[in-house]
């Protein structure tokens, strides 16, 4: 009688049942194959290798936001999303809003993520500068704060959503802290390779190697990214905070602040401080970065 009152749910579907077993394999397909698919046309206008002859329209001085931001938002996000919902439901739903709006958190992390993404950048052109940094003018430093809160909502919701709240725990809890990291890292880094067919990666005119060094920076700040969002209690804001000011600073205040250093030597030397930065996490935590395993 129980049985006929309370019938047991419907088995999942195919699509939604085999999501379930692989979701990390799902999550990085969709993110990685629905970005570069929207952004193929982008990468093959005027404003990439120039084989379609229409041009992205400029917002704010840039076609970013239309030819970069709706493969970015489509991708990490939307895969974040769907892959969630087909594979945990609404309990799984709650989890992964539930980091997205984790903003009480000690003020510390706030300074760390605040200070210390501009310190990166700040420290990546000291090797080059001969000890000449420039002071911003007055107009780049009022923009500072409106750049950073127009990141935070195009790049750090596009992005952060998807690596770090989805893909970053479920790693970390199959393979231990530097297991993730040694995942997420490289995959983070190859999702952005087309765009150096851009005008976002220099092209033409950047040489081959600008990709390497970013890819080089991507792994190791992802150690530090992963080591904040562990200790903050998996706050993405804080997460995301700390992303995009590494972005704020560099696309800024780093022709401001070293006028004279070609912009081709960023990378390298971001991919230097970040690589120290890391290396003392990784000796600071003995190589958990924080990561406490918990029951999911």
């Amino acid at each position: 009688m129980t049985a006929l009152l309370h019938p047991p749910p419907a088995p999942p579907g195919p699509l939604r049942a085999a999501v379930a077993r692989r979701p990390l394999v799902a999550f990085f397909l969709l993110a990685l194959g629905v970005s570069w698919l929207v952004w193929t046309p982008y990468v093959l206008s005027a404003n990439g290798l120039g084989l379609w002859s229409f041009r992205f329209p400029e917002l704010l001085g840039t076609a970013q936001f239309a030819g970069v931001l709706p493969g970015a938002l489509l991708g990490p996000l939307g895969a974040g999303l769907l892959v969630t919902a087909l594979a945990d439901g609404r309990p799984g739903l709650r989890r992964w809003a539930g980091r997205l709006w984790r903003w009480r958190v000690a003020p510390g992390w706030y300074a760390l993520a605040l200070l210390g993404a501009p310190a990166l950048v700040v420290l990546a052109g000291l090797p080059f500068s001969r000890g000449v940094v420039h002071t911003p003018s007055a107009l780049v430093l009022a923009a500072v704060v409106p750049g950073l809160l127009l990141q935070l909502v195009t790049t750090g919701l596009a992005e952060e959503p998807g690596w770090r709240d989805f893909a970053l725990p479920r790693l970390q809890d199959r393979l231990g802290a530097l297991g993730a990291a040694a995942v997420l890292g490289p995959v983070w880094a190859l999702w952005h390779l087309p765009l150096f067919l851009t005008e976002w990666g220099g092209w033409p005119d950047a040489p081959w190697t600008q990709a390497a060094w970013f890819a080089g920076f991507c792994v190791c700040f992802n150690v530090v990214i992963a080591w904040v969002f562990n200790r903050s209690g998996q706050s993405l804001p804080v997460v995301a905070l700390l992303h995009v000011g590494v972005n704020n600073t560099a696309s800024l205040l780093w022709a401001e602040l070293y006028p004279a250093i070609p912009a081709d030597r960023m990378l390298p030397g971001l991919f230097a401080t970040s690589a120290v930065a890391a290396a003392v996490v990784l000796v600071l935590t003995r190589g958990r970065l924080g990561h406490v395993r918990t029951l999911r």
